[in-house]
């Protein structure tokens, strides 16, 4: 029983080496761009086969790193959502929707590449359809949208899936960027993850509510 624990254990540690190297390298040079020997090396693992043995394919690895951060980040939106309960404020919702991320990312120690490695994901055609799939699991993200399109103006249907699209890639890149300046140790806009929530919350809530030009023509060309 004792060496069945121990194993257990040894298997667990050498599991979350490869899900921080693996996080790291993808962050820093694309998923597509590192293999499952470049991951191992990095996890100080000799055996090149380990990755495959304790994940499977590069996409079942890649929603493992997804979900090792989605615990925390829905406990926080969790939170505050409950401060919101059933809020008329746009704002409030926006809060929700965009501070999880940067929260999450402000309590992790030492250099942290998951904003990074989720920018990676977004423009990956193939491992896109993950993140997607992982934060749509999230019941409190589903709650919050919900939340967010009963309090939004009422914008043209192209023009909400425009304003959408754009709202989802600041989430996304913003922190990204941030993180990337902070790992090269370059000057950010803000001092600290909770004002860079702020300022990124000002300009959702800015591109939600923003006013509509109208006379133009949209959707695809004919």
């Amino acid at each position: 029983m004792a060496g069945r624990t121990v194993r257990a254990e040894r298997a667990g540690a050498t599991r979350e080496l490869i899900l921080t190297a693996a996080e790291r390298l993808f962050a820093e040079r694309g998923v597509n761009a590192v293999s499952n020997r470049q991951v191992a090396e990095a996890a100080g693992q000799g055996n090149n086969t380990v990755v495959g043995y304790h994940f499977g394919t590069k996409a079942d690895l890649v929603r493992a790193i997804v979900r090792r951060h989605a615990g925390h980040t829905e406990e926080i939106r969790s939170r505050l959502l409950t401060r919101i309960s059933d809020s008329t404020d746009v704002r409030d919702w926006v809060d929700c929707l965009v501070r999880p991320l940067p929260e999450h990312l402000g309590t992790l120690r030492g250099p942290t590449w998951f904003a990074r490695f989720c920018a990676q994901l977004m423009t990956d055609p193939a491992l896109h359809q993950i993140l997607v799939e992982e934060s749509f699991a999230s019941p409190s993200l589903q709650q919050c949208i919900g939340g967010l399109n009963r309090c939004l103006p009422d914008l043209p249907a192209d023009v909400r899936a425009e304003r959408g699209e754009m709202v989802r890639h600041l989430i996304v890149h913003m922190p990204a960027e941030r993180e990337r300046a902070i790992a090269e140790n370059r000057a950010t806009p803000r001092s600290n993850w909770d004002d860079a929530a702020t300022g990124l919350a000002d300009a959702v809530v800015g591109l939600w509510l923003a006013p509509v030009t109208t006379g133009t023509s949209t959707g695809r060309p004919e």
